[in-house]
């Protein structure tokens, strides 16, 4: 008997909150819903949220809010159906089959979006919402919970998801306002720091002003009241005060032909703590506890809307700011006046025209702005978008196809940025795209040196794997080593990101200089032990010769760019070889009849060397370029190094020639030969090398597709036997192109 009165209390419930689910919808949507009530209170039954509350009743609530909102049916049947996939898998999917896709794609994102739920609640619990001042703990507290607001918004494609979001966590608040336990202030502080703020930014006041007076009521019980009874009145008898003196204003700017939209509602308890804490004020100088906004046509109407006001009430002193003649330096425009009624009480009043409404609602003067401290990056268009969302909020009474604006909510999906977690919660945005080893790269350098693999939510994947909003990403690391050349090779996949690129070049070339260093190390010590000063002062050395500092000399060695003639003689004690400086490259670019030019060996002590760059060699018209410390380095006229040399210090340039009998040495010079590639082919070039009597100082060959790249550095003792050899390597079979490199 118990039991069948249940049933028909329950059904009388369902009738009653079907007919306040389907206000403004049509017969066919409303059909929908109340199945969509009958599938889901079916499918929950008694079961219970981890907090206590029935599932159904919270189903409930969140459609209720939802319907207040005047969201479409399709969010409001999600909002029933939210928990399905947590209490039946298989009646999960028979959502889409049996409600349409948008449901099941909303119920799929409320699902989504409820696996931040442990990352914002341990954040909060750990007092990351609680960052106060200018260190830069506070700093990265800031950012981490902005970054979170994000995240919230980034993990759905379908903004509708964020508002059932909204909805549900003001139904957990009015739930623990009737049943409180030892949760409710974690989750009154996460909601203060994380979802009262979008439900700012969205514009969604409704939920704005419940949200943060009832978590301010389970934070600050005592504080609360207080303030509440400093109200002495009810926010029922508040709003009758907004409504009259709205009638009022109206009715006298009627009489004077203005045409305006009036509107206002009592300051919510929350805020005006708020505002008491912030510009440490006493209660009786808050006087905008209820404020009045009145939008016009022009500015000349928002004068005499100013003027009425004056003329109704008494204006307060030092309570008035014209933001329409002196802007804020955020472009913000407005009158803003606070006037004392005849009971006492005050009213703030705010005056504006439709421009100036739309600018401070949607640009960069927009109230969440200024009130929040958020400032907008380089780069980052997310202020944009929500300024976006916001208008769509406000679009939405005026569509009467419902699908226009789902279409323009999710045009506004935020999906240039991903939000990735770490292992330990914290949040980690990245450009979509962005792989794995970029997201090690972004925590930490060194992680991403060390990176050899990584597992996205616990399953292993590879490297170059696009991550997705949402993921919590695991770095597998070895104890040492280095990144692979294969992470920058861009075909692959593997580094999206500009800075994680940067950082593996960077790696590379600190240690291809490393590996410069020791080998110039080991030469010097080599040169050093032959000598027998094995125990020398290198930085003496180095000095004498003209270097800055050892390190300088050793890369020096390493490249083939010192002088080891110069450095004996500076290891030996002897008196250096002259070195040329730019004065006397001066005197030497006129030289006199009887010793005109630059012998290549030397004149006297003069230094002189063959430039490595283009190795130039009799009878190759030839220049000098004084270097520092170095003396002469002789160039190919042609030598693209010397030209752009010669531009920067055209002092530095001398006249040279090859040098008579000093010319009869030998020359280093490359050849480079293109060829089909076939068996015995170096085989049969290297023989010509060595019928020419020709020293080959250095190979390297490459093969790829059947097509061979050879090149050679050889000695030679003039152009006549370079040019006799390459024709010589024309001629063997298979060579395309045999040339001085």
């Amino acid at each position: 008997m118990v039991s069948v009165v249940h049933s028909v209390a329950a059904q009388s419930d369902d009738q009653q909150s079907l007919q306040t689910l389907t206000d403004g919808l049509g017969a066919g949507e409303s059909e929908r819903l109340a199945s969509a009530l009958s599938f889901a209170r079916e499918i929950y039954a008694d079961a219970s949220l981890g907090n206590g509350e029935g599932i159904w009743s919270h189903a409930l609530g969140i459609a209720l809010i939802a319907t207040g909102l005047k969201l479409d049916a399709d969010s409001r049947v999600a909002a029933l159906l939210f928990a399905i996939p947590a209490c039946d898998a298989s009646a999960a999917e028979r959502i889409g089959e049996r409600f349409g896709t948008e449901v099941k794609e909303l119920v799929r994102g409320l699902t989504q979006l409820h696996r931040l739920r442990p990352v914002t609640r341990e954040f909060v619990a750990s007092g990351g919402g609680s960052g106060t001042g200018n260190d830069k703990n506070a700093q990265d507290t800031r950012a981490q919970v902005e970054i979170l607001r994000k995240m919230l918004l980034a993990m759905v494609e379908d903004i509708r998801v964020v508002l059932l979001r909204l909805a549900s966590r003001t139904q957990t608040l009015r739930y623990y306002a009737d049943a409180p336990d030892e949760q409710r202030s974690a989750v009154a502080r996460e909601t203060l720091e994380l979802y009262s703020p979008l439900a700012n930014r969205l514009g969604v006041w409704e939920l704005k002003w419940e949200l943060e007076d009832l978590s301010f009521r389970f934070l600050h019980p005592d504080t609360y009241r207080t303030i509440a009874k400093m109200l002495d009145e009810t926010r029922l008898e508040r709003e009758q005060f907004i409504a009259t003196a709205i009638l009022r204003v109206r009715d006298e700017l009627a009489e004077l032909g203005v045409t305006a939209e009036i509107y206002g509602r009592p300051k919510h308890i929350y805020s005006i703590w708020n505002k008491m804490r912030k510009k440490n004020l006493e209660f009786t100088d808050v006087y905008d506890i209820r404020a009045l906004r009145v939008i016009v046509e022009s500015v000349k109407d928002c004068y005499t809307a100013l003027g009425i006001v004056h003329n109704i009430w008494s204006p307060i002193s030092k309570e008035f700011d014209d933001y329409i003649s002196n802007p804020k330096s955020n472009g913000y425009r407005s009158l803003h006046t606070a006037v004392r009624c005849p009971d006492g009480r005050s009213l703030e009043v705010q005056i504006r025209t439709r421009e100036m409404h739309q600018h401070a609602e949607l640009g960069v003067a927009a109230h969440w702005r200024y009130k929040e401290g958020s400032k907008q990056g380089a780069g980052d268009n997310y202020d944009a978008k929500i300024a976006w969302l916001r208008q769509l909020l406000t679009w939405k009474d005026e569509v009467t196809d419902s699908s226009d604006w789902v279409r323009h909510y999710k045009e506004a999906a935020l999906d240039e940025t991903i939000y990735v977690l770490t292992p330990q919660g914290r949040v980690v945005d990245l450009p979509r795209g962005a792989t794995p080893l970029d997201f090690a790269y972004r925590v930490h350098t060194d992680l991403g040196h060390r990176c050899r693999g990584a597992k996205i939510d616990g399953q292993l994947a590879t490297l170059n794997t696009a991550l997705k909003t949402g993921q919590r990403i695991e770095i597998v690391t070895a104890k040492q080593g280095g990144p692979s050349r294969d992470w920058l090779n861009a075909t692959q996949g593997y580094l999206h990101t500009k800075g994680a690129r940067v950082k593996v070049r960077q790696w590379f070339a600190s240690r291809a200089l490393e590996e410069t260093l020791n080998e110039g190390k080991a030469i010097i010590a080599r040169e050093l032990q032959r000598l027998g000063q094995g125990s020398a002062n290198i930085d003496e050395f180095a000095r004498r010769v003209g270097f800055a500092k050892a390190d300088d000399l050793f890369i020096a060695a390493a490249r083939n760019e010192l002088n080891l003639r110069q450095f004996q003689t500076a290891v030996r004690g002897e008196q250096p070889a002259a070195e040329m400086t730019p004065e006397m490259a001066v005197s030497l670019r006129r030289p006199t009849e009887e010793a005109k030019g630059i012998l290549i060996v030397g004149v006297d002590r003069l230094l002189t060397q063959l430039a490595r760059c283009c190795k130039p060699a009799p009878p190759d018209a030839i220049e000098g370029f004084v270097t520092r410390g170095k003396g002469v380095s002789i160039h190919r006229v042609d030598c693209s190094n010397f030209q752009n040399l010669a531009a920067r210090h055209p002092e530095r340039v001398i006249e040279t020639e090859w040098g008579g009998a000093e010319a009869e040495g030998v020359f280093a010079s490359d050849i480079v030969v293109d060829a089909h590639d076939r068996q015995g082919l170096l085989r049969d070039v290297s023989e010509i090398f060595a019928r020419e009597k020709i020293n080959v100082i250095g190979v390297n060959t490459q093969s790829k597709q059947g097509k061979a790249r050879m090149g050679f550095t050889v000695e030679v003792r003039n152009l006549t036997q370079l040019q006799r050899t390459l024709e010589l390597i024309h001629d063997v079979k298979g060579v395309v192109a045999a040339r001085r490199g």
